[in-house]
């Protein structure tokens, strides 16, 4: 099974936060970005490889290629696994990929989203889908950088309900 340090869901993938705070921080060696957006986009990963410390690798794949290189060991490394949004997650777990705990860093806004930790919004299919990995055991934090305080899922479920 892959070495997973981190999987964190944040729209915007690979930023400065994650170069210079979330890689040091998980000791990662190896991001992997599952999106098949990206996985299309070679302009994109080009820009992402290039923005990588020195000795971290990049790695992108769409979701079925990622469930089958999951599922083969082929992917080594300590891993910062990134998705783009908590359907994407839910897939992944659906397709087998074994995550434990999940990081919540950044979702985008929208109508009928609730601002429920600085600027990480949800929407009831997000709750929903938050819910439901949960109850499968999946230890779920919200937390924008390393500085902050994790938050865990059943305060926030609290914030929602309440908003």
């Amino acid at each position: 099974m892959p070495d997973l340090t981190l999987c964190r869901v944040d729209s915007r993938l690979i930023h400065g936060q994650v170069m210079t705070k979330w890689v040091q921080q998980s000791a990662a060696t190896n991001i992997v970005i599952i999106s098949d957006a990206v996985a299309k986009d070679s302009f994109l990963m080009e820009i992402y490889k290039m923005s990588a410390p020195p000795g971290i690798d990049i790695t992108c794949c769409n979701e079925a290629d990622a469930a089958a290189r999951w599922s083969e060991d082929s992917l080594i490394g300590k891993i910062l696994l990134l998705l783009p949004d908590l359907k994407t997650l839910q897939r992944a777990v659906q397709n087998k990929i074994t995550i434990p705990r999940v990081q919540i860093g950044g979702l985008g806004g929208g109508p009928n989203r609730k601002n429920v930790y600085k600027n990480i919004t949800l929407d009831e299919a997000d709750m929903q889908i938050l819910k439901e990995l949960h109850a499968k055991g999946i230890e779920i934090t919200f937390q924008i950088i390393p500085e902050d305080h994790p938050v865990r899922f059943e305060e926030i479920e609290q914030r929602y309900t309440t908003l």
